[in-house]
């Protein structure tokens, strides 16, 4: 369970970080 955790939280971090990547990229655009 430990392990899954740790995997879900690296998911979310990378989620985060794409989504981020997003909002500076069509700030970079616009």
């Amino acid at each position: 369970m430990g392990y899954e955790k740790n995997d879900n939280v690296g998911f979310v971090l990378l989620v985060i970080l794409f989504i981020l990547l997003i909002i500076v990229g069509a700030a970079y655009v616009y």
